[in-house]
């Protein structure tokens, strides 16, 4: 049986690159689309060219920042339903369902931590950036940015 060798993400790189000369491609320890710097981070080690277009629809796709944290999941979702219709037969990519859920499920077990009361375990509701109050016991807390490092939530 012969083995199927998969193109390296470097090979597809440099073809985002010469298709979208005004987006950075930098090689990194994990993908990321940074928009303050118009650059997508992207690990050369994987052959992971599914994340490699979903963080080149966060670009296309304008995402630059969010107020609320459902915003966030919703621009996940955004750019993978963009990544699968509209990038992945054009790059020969097949973007599965399952990356996708796996994907989406770190967003909303994110929020579901964030949005959990520290008094009483009741799901809160946000109610300003990164500040959220419980609808049982009424306790109001903050959290930190906390997508990258460990969660907090403070009591105010």
């Amino acid at each position: 049986m012969d083995a199927i060798t998969m193109p390296s993400t470097t090979s597809l790189v440099t073809k985002l690159q010469q298709d979208y000369p005004e987006i950075a491609f930098a090689a990194g320890d994990e993908f990321r689309w940074s928009p303050s710097e118009a650059t997508i981070l992207y690990d050369p080690r994987t052959h992971d060219h599914a994340s490699l277009l979903h963080e080149l629809a966060h670009a296309l796709l304008h995402h630059t920042t969010y107020t609320k944290d459902i915003e966030l999941i919703e621009m996940e979702r955004d750019a993978w339903s963009y990544a699968c219709t509209q990038l992945a037969n054009h790059y020969d990519t097949t973007i599965s369902d399952e990356q996708i859920q796996g994907s989406l499920d770190t967003y909303r077990d994110w929020l579901h931590a964030r949005s959990t009361c520290p008094r009483c375990k009741a799901t809160g509701v946000q109610v300003k950036q990164r500040q959220y109050k419980c609808l049982a016991c009424t306790t109001n807390w903050r959290v930190n940015e906390a997508r990258v490092c460990a969660l907090r939530r403070y009591t105010i």
